[in-house]
């Protein structure tokens, strides 16, 4: 366990610092909000010279209090702890340092995304979230199961790409904003080998029952355990079925290895995921 949490916080303290350098260096000079609370802090930078680290912080700050009210408690200090790890490694550490990018602004957005994708990769490979519409995402979903959060969680987003247009003064500001935001998504699939909606995970343990409280616990999802039997031996075994968002991907694999490093794991990228906590059948 020590050993894991050593991993953990070196990946989280890289994936803070990745995310620092690609929005301080590549976001800011091109004069793009890539959505979520990030984007609204960088307009605010824009327009009052406000840090944006410390930006960012505040505007998480209510959504940190519904999750740890609605959510969980181990996700709403998680989520905190990288906001404020950013916060801190953005406004004193980064911004001070790091030059600007002064390339062409579409690639400065291109490669913003990217680095800032590979930042939130690693930071959701620790076990931790940058807060924002993650939060909220996570938040509407709990309120509404079958509720279209995907369509959501657009809007929100297109909401956030329009205001750049009006704050930034510049059509473009919204455009090169969405190309962002695209590499971001992009980098992010890459790195946490989940191009699809969703994780499947086919779990071949004698440990079912440890590992579905824990992912129903910690994830707060579901699963389904299957009678089986092994083909060779004839011994009974259990089979655990369970779906997850890319950005749990990481934990369902600790949670294994935790109670069972003699499982038989398969995870398989599924293209769209129907049912309760995900898309609704008419979507």
């Amino acid at each position: 366990m020590k050993k894991e949490t050593i991993k953990n916080t070196l990946l989280l303290l890289l994936g803070v610092a990745i995310y620092s350098l690609g929005t301080a260096y590549f976001i800011v000079p091109a004069k793009i909000a890539p959505g979520g609370a990030v984007g609204i802090a960088l307009m605010i930078n824009h327009v009052t010279d406000l840090p944006i680290g410390t930006m960012t912080l505040l505007i998480n700050v209510p959504l940190l209090v519904l999750a740890w009210k609605y959510l969980s408690h181990s996700f709403a200090i998680n989520t905190a702890i990288a906001t404020v790890l950013v916060t801190i490694v953005l406004d004193f550490i980064v911004t001070p340092l790091c030059p600007l990018y002064a390339g062409d602004r579409l690639m400065g957005s291109v490669y913003g995304g990217i680095v800032v994708g590979v930042g939130m990769g690693l930071i959701f490979m620790a076990g931790f979230t940058t807060g924002g519409t993650d939060i909220a995402g996570y938040l509407l979903q709990k309120k509404f199961p079958h509720f279209s959060i995907g369509r959501a969680l657009m809007v929100i987003e297109g909401f956030i790409l329009a205001a750049s247009i009006v704050v930034f003064e510049d059509v473009d500001a919204g455009l090169f904003g969405l190309i962002s935001v695209f590499a971001q998504t992009k980098a992010i699939d890459a790195l946490l080998y989940g191009s699809g909606s969703a994780n499947q995970a086919i779990i071949i343990s004698k440990q079912s029952d440890p590992i579905s409280k824990r992912v129903i616990q910690e994830l707060e999802r579901t699963a389904t355990v299957l009678d089986g039997h092994g083909a060779y031996s004839g011994a009974p075994i259990d089979v655990v079925l369970c779906t997850v968002r890319k950005s749990e991907i990481a934990k369902l694999k600790t949670i294994i290895s935790d109670c069972d490093e003699n499982a038989f794991v398969m995870v398989n990228e599924t293209s769209e995921v129907l049912g309760l906590g995900f898309k609704g059948f008419s979507e």
